[in-house]
């Protein structure tokens, strides 16, 4: 018989979101290699054998924040419908990701630093439920565009386009507020940015009159 995992505790589960949160702070700052049990131990107030007891491993303090991360990052993309307007789908992801690039800039660090590296700890996942995932969504695309709903393009590029200027407002944050100065790089660069990327993207979307 399969043994039961035990239960934890209230007082263990917090003290795992926070040495999650720790880490968080940690890993998008110095990366994985370059983030130590130490660093983390100290950023969540505890002693490292303290840390250590919650996990064995910096490993396994990375994978529960990149398996939490995926599932985050990817719903904004599981959510576009085909039953939907297509302009009006694509325009709702491109202001899912921009909101995630504003509420989710560690995560976006995080994960822009393991793609850097390689992906190493993430690649089977790239390769599996990613892949699988951007099939899927660029098979909707290619329907509307037969449909004669949305203009012709390559979906996959499309969608790569999608991900790199949204995820820019998360990853170059510091860049984009200097550039923009403190009358334009305010929390409204977002509203900014999302009416910019809708005329971008769904401009040179929409079907031309016959």
């Amino acid at each position: 018989m399969e043994a039961v995992a035990p239960r934890r505790t209230r007082i263990q589960k917090e003290k795992r979101e926070l040495i999650l949160e720790a880490a968080l702070d940690t890993f998008s700052t110095h990366g994985f290699r370059g983030a130590t049990i130490d660093q983390i131990a100290e950023a969540a107030g505890m002693s490292k054998p303290n840390l250590l007891y919650y996990f064995h491993r910096k490993e396994d303090i990375f994978e529960t924040l990149i398996q939490r991360l995926l599932i985050t990052w990817l719903q904004p993309l599981r959510e576009l419908d085909d039953v939907g307007d297509p302009l009006t789908e694509l325009g709702a992801y491109i202001r899912r990701k921009l909101e995630m690039a504003r509420d989710y800039p560690r995560e976006s660090r995080l994960f822009a630093n393991e793609i850097l590296q390689g992906a190493p700890r993430i690649m089977p996942m790239l390769e599996g439920e990613l892949k699988s995932l951007v099939d899927d969504k660029a098979a909707i695309i290619e329907g509307w565009m037969r449909a004669g709903r949305i203009a012709e393009t390559d979906p996959y590029h499309l969608i790569f386009s999608i991900w790199a200027t949204t995820q820019h407002y998360a990853d170059f944050d510091v860049q984009v507020r200097a550039v923009l100065g403190p009358e334009r790089g305010g929390n409204a660069r977002f509203e900014d940015a999302a009416q910019f990327l809708e005329r971008l993207f769904l401009g040179s979307l929409r079907p031309q009159c016959p």
